[in-house]
């Protein structure tokens, strides 16, 4: 029988609450209305109400032939081992707290950053990381028993995403632009600049969920193009210039036929509940539920909504993954 590889998973992480993480950012806002944009510095940006549990618990349970985990963090600590120990008394996954400073070695310049792009695009930087690994944001679960090569098999990376034709993404983002008179940063925008870096009429839209990375080929591509590098990480919050590195790995991968591109279709829920959604979350839910086909899901801006809301989430996430938070 052919020995499986190791796959690491590297979850990012913030407790945006912390005073001293406030202090710290407040400190580096250049006063050009950051925090009036979540998807940029907004508040609900970096808030956390114990997803990383849900995050680390459905790895645990789900994805058991995981290597070993990494939560990236800016000087703090998630505090997760006494939820494994409760949870799961025999884990055997290591789990490993790294700093921002651990990654940014030789570019400590550009910290405090508080910008995902940048953070996400220096993880094949931990020391120890398996060549192909699996980028999480703590918002993020599996729902259901998963195995290595539904994410890596023969050389080839697998992604759950679908084709997006670069020219209508362009005319969507000046369409935005121009209806909210304001220029807001969103989930293609990086995904379009990256295309256009790379020279394709195209690029593979993959939902909010874990993406599959190449360690090997993020030391080989910013080696090739340091520029790029330095371009990406200087700012310390997400900027209009900025570029997804996902879209350009999946790019290359796919002109060289190292991408197993799968429909991201029906794999994936994403939920975003607010406070004026009255019976989301129980709808959410019940899709879930009855979709034989789901891998996985992302609950964003969980704060934001009722409390009558997060606790539904709550107790249907903690019968799903067979917890006690």
């Amino acid at each position: 029988m052919m020995q499986q590889e190791n796959i690491d998973i590297v979850i990012t992480w913030v407790d945006g609450d912390d005073p001293a993480h406030k202090n710290k950012k407040n400190l580096h806002l250049t006063g050009k209305n950051e925090t009036s944009h979540d998807d940029i510095a907004g508040a609900t940006r970096y808030r956390s109400t114990g997803e990383i549990f849900y995050c680390v618990a459905s790895i645990l349970r789900y994805a058991p032939w995981v290597h070993k985990i990494y939560i990236v963090t800016d000087n703090q600590d998630p505090h997760v081992d006494e939820f494994v120990a409760r949870n799961f008394p025999e884990n055997k996954t290591p789990i490993e707290i790294v700093d921002h400073t651990v990654i940014f070695r030789g570019y400590e310049q550009y910290l405090p950053t508080f910008n995902s792009l940048s953070i996400g695009q220096m993880l094949w930087r931990i020391p120890g990381l398996s060549e192909n690994f699996l980028y999480f944001n703590d918002d993020i679960f599996l729902v259901s028993e998963n195995k290595q090569t539904d994410w890596f098999h023969d050389k080839q990376t697998v992604l759950y995403a679908d084709k997006f034709n670069v020219q209508w993404a362009a005319f969507l983002r000046w369409a935005k632009h121009l209806l909210q008179n304001h220029k807001t940063f969103g989930h293609k925008d990086p995904m379009l600049n990256a295309a256009n870096m790379m020279k394709s009429d195209f690029f593979f839209l993959h939902p909010h969920g874990p993406v599959p990375m190449n360690r090997l080929w993020y030391e080989k591509f910013y080696t090739e193009h340091p520029d790029w590098l330095h371009s990406n990480i200087k700012h310390r919050f997400r900027e209009p210039s900025q570029f997804s590195s996902l879209v350009c790995y999946y790019l290359d991968a796919y002109r060289s036929g190292l991408l197993d591109v799968r429909s991201s279709k029906g794999v994936c829920s994403f939920l975003k509940p607010n406070a004026g959604k009255k019976g989301y979350m129980a709808r959410k839910i019940a899709e879930m539920q009855s979709n034989n086909k789901l891998i996985f899901g992302c609950i964003n801006s969980l704060s934001e909504t009722t409390e009558e809301e997060q606790t539904l989430f709550h107790q249907w996430i903690c019968k799903l993954l067979d917890i006690k938070v």
